[in-house]
């Protein structure tokens, strides 16, 4: 009996074997070496006998392995690995991993050397106060169905790439929609839609920054932001509070809502910033991340409202509204980048997918997003009081809490508690399974603080996992007092 049968083990369901399964078969024992030195695979009847096939679909089976330059055949002649397969595998199997250090790019480089941290999720908590979550029960899924079925319902003309800046169609709603919503004036053309915040940010650093150029943010900031315009070689200056002097090319802000601390830009700095962008000729990036949150006042109007907004590049997203799965975001940008702007994005991705842009159009125009931010809205407001009355019957004057006005986080700061017991609080926090998260992260430069603060995010909680939270974070900072 040949020595394939026991190569090949092929399943004895005789007849159901195809030349499809043959090929595919021997191509892998093939690459894996299973011929041995001499590479000999059995005659095409030989085969097709012991597996109960017609000679005909082993033949198939070896034309195709042939094509492919895996087996050399000749009339008469058992067919045989080829030698180059034999030797790459032989080197395959010898070789040990490469020590050479891999050539990149210079922007590969900087990555490299400063990669951004990607940490999965911790399961199982009681509790996981980590921002930038939201709740599953919040998402409107009657809704979002809805709209999704009814845009993979309309059938096109044709399936053809579309406008790099986005659909039309959502781009004229985003348009009325920021109108109500943060009185932004803007040209639809002056909209371009991405995918998420992160890429509106990537985009802004290919266009605006080159190596060795400067820009400027907040610290403690979004580390995200700065590790996209570090990655272009450009360094970065950390004090937006004193521009005097200062030449950049790129502002990134949050003057809504501070991420993480949660404070306000006052007016006198937001016009400073756009005096200091026109002297400059520079551009700020404002990140309107979650301007939909204010809970004691109206919503703070943009910098993109106010006058001279001709060097500034609104930023916003529904990753804090809808889903940060969506990946949809989008960027107002001033007339006379808008081309340049979509073709970057046509250069990336050619544009963002056309059923969740249609989809969130739809809920845009019915309005039921904005009913659906309603909502959201109410919710996590409950969610902000909850924590603030847990952290108080926890702690009372132990703690100080900032951030309070906006937002789906705030700031806990523990003064009595040294910033040298951090790493021991968060170790202690796990293992009664709760996820708190320190501001000192969010920090570029020195610490003016001493003492250990958290950053914690509540929109994906519910009321009883919150107060169950506070009370174990408070049994691991007795442990440490």
């Amino acid at each position: 009996m040949w020595m394939m049968q026991k190569r090949t083990n092929p399943d004895r369901r005789a007849g159901r074997m195809g030349a499809r399964q043959i090929y595919e078969a021997l191509r892998d024992q093939i690459m894996s070496l299973v011929y041995g030195a001499d590479g000999l695979l059995p005659s095409s009847r030989a085969l097709a006998s012991e597996m109960g096939v017609a000679r005909s679909t082993v033949t198939i089976a070896y034309e195709q392995l042939t094509a492919e330059g895996f087996i050399e055949t000749r009339p008469g002649a058992r067919p045989r690995v080829a030698r180059a397969v034999v030797e790459r595998g032989r080197a395959r199997a010898t070789s040990r991993p490469s020590t050479r250090k891999v050539r990149l790019s210079a922007f590969g480089e900087r990555l490299r050397q400063d990669p951004p941290r990607w940490n999965e999720p911790p399961r199982g908590l009681v509790a996981n106060f980590r921002y930038g979550e939201l709740s599953p029960s919040d998402f409107p899924v009657l809704a979002w169905k809805k709209a999704v079925t009814a845009a993979m319902a309309r059938k096109p003309e044709r399936l053809a790439y579309d406008d790099p800046s986005g659909s039309l169609r959502l781009r004229t709603a985003l348009q009325g929609y920021l109108w109500r919503s943060r009185s932004i004036r803007s040209e639809v053309d002056q909209i371009v839609v991405v995918n998420g915040s992160q890429q509106g940010l990537d985009i802004c650093a290919r266009l605006l920054l080159d190596a060795g150029d400067r820009f400027i943010m907040e610290d403690p900031g979004y580390q995200m932001a700065r590790h996209t315009f570090a990655a272009t070689g450009a360094a970065a200056g950390l004090q937006t509070v004193r521009l005097d002097g200062i030449a950049a090319r790129l502002a990134y802000v949050t003057p809504s809502h501070q991420y993480p601390l949660g404070g306000v830009m006052p007016i006198g700095r937001r016009h400073q910033l756009l005096a200091w962008a026109r002297a400059n000729d520079a551009y700020v990036i404002e990140d309107d991340y979650d301007s939909e949150y204010r809970y004691d006042t109206k919503p703070i109007p943009p910098l993109h409202a106010l006058e001279g907004r001709d060097n500034v590049i609104y930023l916003g997203t529904v990753s804090k509204t809808l889903s940060p799965t969506l990946r949809i975001g989008y960027l107002v940008v001033p007339p006379g980048l808008r081309s340049l702007f979509a073709a970057a994005k046509q250069i990336m991705d050619r544009h963002t997918p056309l059923i969740e842009q249609e989809a969130l159009a739809a809920m845009l125009e019915s309005g039921a997003y904005d009913s659906h931010v309603r909502r959201v809205h109410r919710r996590n407001a409950e969610r902000q009081q909850a924590l603030l009355a847990a952290l108080h019957r926890r702690f009372g004057d132990r703690v100080r809490v900032e951030g309070t006005a906006a937002g789906l986080h705030v700031v806990a700061w523990f003064d009595s508690l040294p910033q040298k017991h951090e790493g021991a609080l968060i170790e202690a926090a796990r293992a009664k399974g709760v996820g708190i998260y320190p501001v000192s992260a969010l920090f570029a430069g020195p610490r003016a603080r001493k003492s250990v603060g958290l950053v914690m995010g509540y929109s994906a909680l519910e009321t009883a996992q919150i107060e169950r939270g506070c009370k174990l974070l408070a049994q691991a900072v007795a442990e440490l007092d």
